[in-house]
């Protein structure tokens, strides 16, 4: 059938011509307003992967990370503090807790922690990095602070820093260190994630995320919403440690054997603190080990952080709570020269 004729207008534009133009128009501010959203859009993803890389680059090695403090570098310019950070504990959440703690542990020392490297623990590189830090600040006295697993990691680097270099450190802080594998309440999830580990598998960091918020809200009672999903967020944060460092991480706790390390402290103090209410480490199995197998070294381990919420190491949470029970264990085992106050120079 033939094509009737388009119909024109009086200045003689068909109607084709009509719609040509108006979708003409129409493209224009299309693209114009697509462009510009497209462009942000590419920035701000550009910025993200530049930011990303970087990161990741940074974190492939183990790294001394410190808060700078002046009452603790001017009264104790040849001592400090490393925390040695917990389980899926970031950079940043390092150097929080440190920020947190500081009013209590600048009485003895400057601040530092150790970065993990985002590769998986290494103890070896570790304890490379704290010597190479006590050489640069002409460190003479360390004291350690074992935040959750990091009293296993804060534990074994004393024994090797005394071994290989001579050094011996004052005093180990274990904050709710679970003492073995089987002071670890979550053995399900445990045991998978170390056996998937060691079978080469990686976690993507989103299905890492999603079991995150999770197990937090399981475990509701113990954190606030707000905490809930600042802590899910920071595993889906460019910033946050790798699924190969947490699965290392869940290999090292699997594997720990403290017994290796008796006797190896030489004059080292310990001491031990934790909530009964701990609903991710077995508050009383790991402190009676901890206290059994290190019965030379420790010092305290009826100090106990009630009150604190989450109840398991959470001294950025609640260093109310904290501070005053480090103050009291300074005081106890590394009392100042008296006629000086509290920040005299030792």
């Amino acid at each position: 059938m033939p094509r009737e004729p388009e119909v024109e207008d009086a200045g003689g534009a068909s109607e084709a011509d009509a719609r040509v133009l108006r979708h003409a128009a129409e493209l224009k501010r299309f693209s114009r307003r697509g462009f510009l959203t497209g462009a942000g859009a590419a920035s701000v993803l550009a910025a993200d992967m530049l930011f990303t890389r970087r990161v990741q680059a940074e974190r492939r090695v183990h790294k001394i990370l410190t808060v700078p403090d002046q009452t603790a570098e001017k009264y104790f310019p040849n001592a400090s503090w490393f925390l040695f950070p917990g389980y899926k504990t970031s950079w940043e959440e390092a150097q929080w807790i440190l920020n947190a703690l500081r009013g209590a542990l600048n009485k003895r020392g400057q601040l530092a922690a150790v970065g993990y490297s985002n590769v998986g623990i290494d103890i070896d590189q570790i304890v490379i990095a704290i010597v190479e830090h006590a050489r640069a600040h002409q460190l003479t006295k360390f004291y350690f602070y074992g935040h959750s697993f990091g009293g296993m990691v804060a534990t074994q680097a004393a024994a090797r820093l005394r071994e290989l270099h001579g050094i011996e450190v004052a005093f180990i802080l274990l904050d709710s260190s679970p003492y073995s594998k089987h002071d670890v309440l979550d053995q399900s999830w445990f045991e998978g994630v170390v056996f998937l580990y060691e079978s080469g598998f990686r976690f993507p960091s989103v299905l890492r995320g999603g079991y995150e918020l999770g197990e937090r809200m399981l475990n509701k009672d113990e954190r606030s919403w707000g905490q809930v999903l600042d802590q899910t967020m920071e595993q889906l944060s460019p910033i946050a440690p790798s699924s190969v460092l947490i699965q290392s991480e869940s290999a090292y706790i699997y594997h720990f054997d403290a017994t290796r390390f008796a006797g190896k402290l030489g004059g080292t103090r310990m001491a031990f603190i934790g909530n009964p209410r701990d609903r991710t480490v077995d508050y009383e199995s790991a402190r009676d080990s901890w206290s059994l197998t290190f019965k030379d070294n420790m010092a305290s381990d009826s100090l106990r952080t009630d009150g604190a919420r989450p109840a398991h190491a959470s001294p950025g949470w609640s260093p109310f709570v904290y501070r005053p029970i480090i103050e009291e264990l300074e005081d106890e085992l590394f009392p100042l020269p008296s006629g000086g106050g509290k920040k005299t120079a030792i």
